[in-house]
């Protein structure tokens, strides 16, 4: 569950800008914030439903986009080989230059 809590995070880190406003508050609070599906949906006045529903889809999207743009997958690739880097460089001016690259992220 953690693993998959953690996936969802850096998907809606990467992705958020192209869901709704609503989609983002739900997110943001149950995966951010870690408000319950009754708490979100006494807040927005909805089901308990229709929050679950809602969250469910946007995870999807999340996926699909993931699919389709691989940022997340780009991410982790870069930040392994930006770790390799560091432990093995030894010339500190090469090593300012991977601490920069590791700051980016």
């Amino acid at each position: 569950m953690l693993e998959k809590t953690n996936r969802i995070n850096y998907l809606f880190d990467f992705y958020q800008a192209l869901l709704t406003p609503k989609q983002r508050s739900y997110m943001e609070m149950y995966y951010l914030e870690d408000y319950s599906l009754g708490e979100i949906s006494e807040l927005f006045e909805v089901s308990r439903q229709a929050v679950y529903d809602n969250i469910k889809r946007t995870e999807k999207m999340l996926e699909s986009y993931e699919d389709k743009l691989h940022l997340f997958s780009k991410f982790e690739k870069r930040t392994q080989i930006i770790s390799e880097l560091s432990e093995t460089v030894k010339d500190p001016e090469v090593k300012k230059y991977v601490q920069q690259l590791q700051d980016l992220d």
